[in-house]
C-alpha cells in the first residue's frame, strides 16, 4: 500500500507540489492557448442565451399576471380596526404557490398603492389575474370589517397625459440599508401612515402621486437565504457580496474579534455594547419565525404639463416634484429602528410604476409589511376616501335571483354576487325608505320587472311619473298586451275605474267616503260626510251606473235629485232626504258647499273626470290581480298635490276591494300579485287599521311594496303598523333622526351612523327568510336594463287598443268590455245625450232630464 501510495499522483504531490500543479496547468494553458477563441464564443453566447431565456421566461410570466389584473379600491370603515393589516397579509400568505408550480409559472405577487390626488388619497390594491376573483377582497372584508371594496379593471397608477400634453415623473425605490435579517420598526404610538399621507399635501389639479408596495410570499430557498444573512449578522460577517470577498481575503478578522471578546467577556463587560447586541438577536429570531414576503417599495411624483410648456415651466415643475418626491421617501424614515430605508435611483420611474413588476426585493414579515401597507387607523386623517356604513354580507340562505324570487340587488362585500326576496317572503309585504335619488325608483324598477317577466299581477301608483316611465320602455314585448295604464300626461284617453260601480255598496261607498275624509280630512266634518255618504248609498240604488259626476247634480239638481230618490226605500237614508229637501235655499247651500268645492276641483280636470268617473269601470281589477300590469302614473305637477291623493287613493281602494274579494278563490289557487305604492303615505287612505290590511293582504298572496321617503311623512298609527308589519325593510340613506328610530330594526350589524352614512344606491336590507327574520346585510342596487327603442310606444298603442272605439269615444256603451275580463258587463240602456239612462224603475218614463 505504501509503494502504491509513493508511486501514485498523490505521492507526486507531496513529493513536488508545485511540479504536480505545474503539470496538470501546463497543458490545459496550452490547450487554451489553441482554442480560446472558440471556447470564448461559446461562453459568450452560452451566457447570453442563458440571460435571454431568463428574460425571456420573465415577460411572460409578468404577462401572464397582468393580463385580466383588476384593481380593488378599499374604503375605509368608520372605525378601523388597527390589527387589520396584519390579518390581511397573513392571509395573503395562502397566495403561495407549490414548489413545482412556482419553478414553471413563478409567483404572482400583489402591490398595496396609495394614490394622491387633489381629489384626496385612494387606496388601492393591484391584484393580478391569475389570483381568482374575490379571494383578495374577502380578505380585505375580514381583515377589516365594514370596509367597502370596489373592483374595476387595472389601470396605471399614475394618469396617462391627454394628447396635447406631456408626463413628467420624478420617482424612485426604497431598499433595506442593512441585512434584511435585520426588522425595521413595528411598534408606534401613532399611525406611521400619518407621515406618508400628510407628505403630499397641496396637490395640484394636474399633479400626481403614487407610493407603490409590491409583496409576495416566499418561502424555501428564499427564506434559507435570509437565515444564512441573518448567522453572518449575528457572528459579525458581511452580508453584501464584495464583503464576503474581502471576508475570504482576511477570513474572519472581525468575526474573530468579536468571538474572543464574546469568549473572554469583554463584550459583556460593556453593558451598552451587551444591550444592543441582545436586542438585535432578539429583533433577528422575531423576524424569521413568521412567514415572509419579498417586497419592493416605489414611490412616484407626476405633473402633467402642456405640449407646448416653456423650459423655465418644465424646471419649476420637476423642482416641485423632486421636492414632493423627496418628501414621500422621508416620510418612511419614522420605519427606522434595526433596519431603514435607503433611497435608490430609478430610470424611467413612470414606465416603473405603470408596469408593477416585482423582482428581488427584500424580505419582511408579516407585521413590517402590515405596519408599510394598512387602512388608516387615525379617523382624523384628511383626504382618505372612507365608506360612509359598513358593510355586511348577507346571511345563509338569501336567494337568488329567478322565477320564485325578486332581483334586490348586489352584495358590496367580497365577490358581488346578485341577491334577491322569495316570493314567498314577499308576502310578508315590504318598507322602503330613501331619499329622491338614493337608488330606490331602481330597486322598485327592477323588482317590477321581474314580476312582469313571471307572469305575476303588478298594480303600481307612481306620483312623480319617471318610474312608469322607465318601466313602460323596459317590458318586455310578451307583457305588453296586459298593460293597463293611467297617464295623468297623455293626450288618449284613459280606461276608466269608476269607484261607484261594482262590489258591495256598503263596503264600496265607505272605501269611497273615508278616501274622500283622509284626503281633506282638515277640511273635512261630521256633516259633510253624511251628506257624502248618503248621495253616494242613493246613487247606488239606481239603475244603471252611476259615477262621481252624477254627486253635484243629485246635490243641486231638483229635478234629477226627484227621479234618483223616488226609488229609495230605506227609511233612514228616506229620512235623509226629506230633511235635505226642507232645507232652504241658502241652508242647503250651507250644507253642501264644502263638498262641491272639492268635487268640482277634482272632476274639472280632463284626465279625473275620465279616468274616474267616464261611466262603467273598463278595469277589472280582479283580473289584473291574477297576471295584468296595472301602472298608475299621476304626477303631482300635473294634477296636484290633493288630486293627485284623491286619484291613487281611489285605486288602491279599488285594488284592496279586489284583494278581499279574493276570499271566494280557494287558496290554492290564487296567484300572486304584488302592488307597488311610491309616497305611500298619500294613498293609505282607507277605513281599516295598516295591520290589518297587511295581515289579511298576506293570506290573499297581494305582496305589497310600501315606499317613501322619511318617517316624517308617516303618521304615528301608520309608521307603527308598517313597522311591524312590512317585515322585510330596505333602508336607503336616512336623516340622523330617522337612523335612531330605524336603527332598531338592523343593531348590532348596522348602527344608526351606518344607516346615516349609505351612499347612493346603497343600502341596508333585512329580509324576511322562509316565514323568519334574517340579519341585517348592505348591498347595492343594480341599474334598470338598457331600454328598448320604441318599446313604451308600442306598450301604449297595445293599451289603448285594448279599449274598443265606443269606449275611447264615450267611456262606455252597449255591451262594452272589462279590460282583464273575460265576459262583458250588464248592458245600459242608452238615454238622450249619449249618457246611460239613470232613471229608477219608478219613474216616469215620460219624463227627461
Amino acid at each position: 500500500m505504501s509503494t502504491g501510495l509513493s508511486g501514485g499522483w498523490l505521492g507526486q504531490y507531496l513529493r513536488d507540489p508545485l511540479g504536480t500543479l505545474l503539470a496538470v496547468v501546463v497543458p490545459i494553458g496550452q490547450w487554451l492557448a489553441v482554442w480560446w477563441p472558440t471556447v470564448s464564443v461559446f461562453v459568450v453566447f452560452s451566457v447570453l442565451v442563458v440571460l435571454s431565456e431568463r428574460r425571456w421566461l420573465a415577460g411572460r410570466r409578468h404577462a401572464a399576471l397582468v393580463a385580466d389584473a383588476r384593481q380593488i379600491t378599499v374604503l375605509a370603515p368608520p372605525t378601523v380596526d388597527p390589527a387589520g393589516g396584519a390579518a390581511l397579509w397573513s392571509n395573503l400568505v395562502g397566495l403561495l404557490r407549490p414548489a413545482w408550480r412556482r419553478a414553471l409559472a413563478g409567483q404572482p405577487h400583489v402591490a398595496c398603492e396609495y394614490g394622491f390626488s387633489e381629489a384626496g388619497v385612494t387606496i388601492r390594491l393591484w391584484v393580478p389575474g391569475v389570483i381568482p376573483p374575490g379571494l383578495v377582497e374577502r380578505a380585505v372584508e375580514a381583515a377589516w370589517p365594514g370596509a367597502h371594496t370596489r373592483v374595476a379593471e387595472a389601470e396605471p397608477p399614475l394618469p396617462q397625459p391627454a394628447e396635447d400634453q406631456r408626463r413628467l415623473v420624478v420617482g424612485g425605490e426604497l431598499r433595506l440599508a442593512r441585512s434584511e435579517a435585520l426588522p425595521i420598526r413595528t411598534d408606534f404610538d401613532a399611525d406611521p401612515i400619518r407621515a406618508l399621507i400628510g407628505a403630499p399635501v397641496g396637490l395640484g389639479r394636474d399633479e400626481y402621486a403614487c407610493v407603490q408596495i409590491l409583496a409576495r410570499p416566499v418561502t424555501g430557498r428564499r427564506v434559507a437565504t435570509a437565515r444564512r444573512s441573518a448567522r453572518r449578522v449575528h457572528t459579525g460577517g458581511s452580508t453584501r457580496l464584495v464583503g464576503r470577498l474581502l471576508d475570504l481575503i482576511t477570513p474572519g478578522v472581525k468575526a474573530i474579534s468579536t468571538r474572543h471578546a464574546t469568549k473572554s467577556g469583554q463584550l459583556h463587560s460593556d453593558p451598552q455594547i451587551s444591550l444592543e447586541y441582545s436586542a438585535q438577536n432578539r429583533a433577528i429570531v422575531t423576524k424569521q419565525r413568521g412567514s415572509q414576503f419579498e417586497t419592493v417599495i416605489r414611490y412616484a411624483v407626476a405633473t402633467l404639463l402642456p405640449e407646448g410648456a416653456t423650459d423655465r415651466e418644465v424646471r419649476t415643475a420637476r423642482d416641485v416634484a423632486r421636492g414632493r418626491a423627496h418628501a414621500l421617501a422621508a416620510s418612511f424614515a419614522s420605519y427606522t429602528e434595526h433596519n431603514r430605508y435607503g433611497r435608490k435611483r430609478v430610470r424611467h420611474p413612470g414606465t416603473v410604476l405603470d408596469e408593477r413588476r416585482l423582482g428581488r426585493g427584500d424580505l419582511l414579515s408579516v407585521p413590517e409589511l402590515a405596519a408599510l401597507a394598512h387602512l388608516p387607523v387615525d379617523e382624523s386623517i384628511p383626504g382618505v376616501q372612507r365608506a360612509g356604513a359598513r358593510a355586511i354580507s348577507p346571511p345563509p340562505g338569501i336567494a337568488t335571483p329567478g322565477p320564485q324570487a325578486k332581483p334586490l340587488g348586489m352584495t358590496d362585500t367580497g365577490h358581488a354576487r346578485p341577491v334577491a326576496l322569495r316570493v314567498p317572503d314577499a308576502r310578508h309585504h315590504l318598507h322602503v325608505i330613501g331619499a329622491t335619488g338614493s337608488g330606490k325608483s331602481t330597486l322598485l324598477g327592477n323588482m317590477i320587472l321581474a314580476d312582469a317577466e313571471a307572469g305575476r299581477g303588478i298594480v303600481l301608483i307612481d306620483p312623480k311619473g319617471d318610474l312608469v316611465t322607465d318601466i313602460l320602455s323596459r317590458l318586455p314585448r310578451s307583457a305588453a298586451d296586459r298593460v293597463v295604464l293611467f297617464d295623468a300626461d297623455s293626450k288618449s284617453r284613459p280606461p276608466c275605474l269608476n269607484p261607484l260601480d261594482g262590489g258591495e255598496t256598503d263596503l264600496t261607498v265607505d272605501n269611497l267616503v273615508s278616501v274622500f275624509r283622509r284626503v281633506y280630512s282638515a277640511f273635512w266634518g261630521p256633516r259633510t260626510d253624511d251628506v257624502m255618504r248618503a248621495a253616494c248609498l242613493t246613487l247606488r240604488t239606481q239603475e244603471g251606473v252611476a259615477t262621481l259626476a252624477d254627486l253635484p247634480k243629485l246635490l243641486v239638481d231638483e229635478a234629477f235629485r226627484s227621479r234618483v230618490t223616488a226609488g229609495v226605500t230605506d227609511p233612514v237614508l228616506r229620512g235623509f232626504w226629506n230633511w235635505y229637501e226642507e232645507l232652504t235655499d241658502s241652508s242647503r247651500s250651507q250644507v253642501i258647499s264644502p263638498l262641491m268645492n272639492k268635487l268640482r276641483a277634482f272632476l274639472l280636470r280632463p284626465f279625473v273626470r275620465d279616468a274616474i268617473a267616464g261611466g262603467h269601470s273598463t278595469v277589472d281589477m280582479s283580473s289584473v290581480l291574477d297576471g295584468g300590469i296595472c301602472l298608475v302614473r299621476i304626477p303631482k305637477g300635473s294634477l296636484g298635490e290633493e288630486t293627485t291623493r284623491l286619484v291613487g287613493s281611489l285605486v288602491v281602494a279599488r285594488t284592496w276591494q279586489a284583494t278581499t274579494g279574493r276570499a271566494r278563490t280557494p287558496q290554492r289557487r290564487r296567484k300572486d300579485a304584488s302592488m307597488v305604492i311610491d309616497e305611500c303615505h298619500n294613498f293609505l287612505n282607507l277605513p281599516y287599521p295598516i295591520e290589518d290590511m297587511l295581515a289579511e293582504a298576506r293570506g290573499f298572496r297581494v305582496a305589497m311594496t310600501l315606499a317613501h321617503q322619511h318617517l316624517g311623512q308617516l303618521p304615528r298609527e301608520l309608521r307603527e303598523g308598517m313597522s311591524t308589519n312590512a317585515r322585510s325593510k330596505i333602508f336607503f340613506n336616512a336623516s340622523p333622526e330617522d337612523s335612531r328610530e330605524l336603527s332598531r330594526h338592523t343593531a348590532p350589524r348596522l348602527s344608526d351612523h351606518d344607516l346615516a352614512h349609505l351612499g347612493v344606491y346603497h343600502a341596508a336590507v333585512r329580509l324576511v327568510l322562509n316565514g323568519e327574520e334574517a340579519q341585517p346585510f348592505t348591498m347595492r342596487t343594480q341599474p334598470l336594463p338598457r331600454a328598448i327603442p320604441g318599446r313604451a310606444r308600442e306598450v301604449r298603442a297595445i293599451a289603448r287598443r285594448v279599449l274598443r272605439p265606443s269606449q275611447r269615444d264615450r267611456g262606455a256603451g252597449p255591451g262594452s268590455q272589462q279590460i282583464g275580463r273575460q265576459a262583458t258587463t250588464r248592458p245600459a240602456q242608452p238615454s238622450r245625450g249619449g249618457r246611460p239612462d239613470v232613471r229608477p224603475r219608478s219613474a216616469d218614463p215620460r219624463r227627461t232630464w
